[in-house]
């Protein structure tokens, strides 16, 4: 029987590419059932029979990570297959946490998802090359420059150092609300606001509410 597959990517140049792809495969013939370019097209495949998934992690943009437990509790039948840009080692073990069965990167030779993908519906899970499970030590320095470089450069991976409270006080911080404003319309005290907006500041490494808000207007973070 055909292997019913959605797309899923907000690029949709990647995903008519991987479409193409996919046609060339022999075993197991792929029936490409739906393409989606947003977490809201994703969700109108919800109640239809699909046997594989294979989604850019970022779909859901703000919902990040956690998102995907969303679609393996919606779609508990499944496979789920990750095809992204990104290649953190936590980033990796926590997206087969949250439900994944594969892993690989965009970057990676065509033959790999292929792999993949064979690997995945024989009920096995599957990490592509290049990937890791846990940092390479033994680079750990450089490695830590880097990231610290991407994370400056990339929203997505912004927004997940933020916490579901963080988040929720940021979008006020943005409006110009002080710390009392806002700690009415949470029901929460002032001193538990100030110690958010620290903390925001100091993952963000600004120093004052003008740069928060510059930095994160900046970043589209809210």
């Amino acid at each position: 029987m055909p292997v019913k597959t959605v797309l899923a990517d907000q690029q949709k140049m990647f995903v008519e590419g991987i479409q193409a792809i996919l046609k060339d495969m022999k075993l197991p013939a792929i029936k490409i059932v739906g393409m989606a370019y947003s977490k809201e097209e994703l969700e109108n495949f919800m109640e239809m029979p699909v046997d594989l998934l294979i989604t850019e992690l970022n779909i859901a943009d703000a919902e990040g990570l956690p998102y995907l437990k969303t679609l393996r509790r919606s779609l508990p039948d499944t496979r789920i297959i990750v095809l992204s840009t990104y290649n953190d080692p936590a980033i990796v073990r926590e997206a087969f946490i949250n439900g994944v069965d594969g892993y690989v990167l965009k970057s990676n030779h065509s033959l790999e998802i292929l792999q993949c993908i064979d690997a995945v519906l024989a009920g096995k899970t599957y990490l592509a090359e290049g990937l890791r499970l846990a940092p390479d030590f033994d680079r750990k320095k450089k490695a830590v420059m880097a990231e610290k470089k991407k994370m400056m450069e990339d929203r997505f991976l912004l927004k997940q150092k933020l916490t579901k409270r963080e988040k929720q006080i940021l979008s006020m911080i943005i409006q110009w609300k002080n710390n009392k404003a806002i700690a009415q319309e949470l029901f929460i005290s002032d001193q538990t606001v100030s110690a958010h907006r620290k903390r925001i500041m100091k993952k963000f490494g600004v120093s004052n509410t003008m740069s928060l808000i510059k930095f994160t207007l900046e970043h589209e973070l809210v």
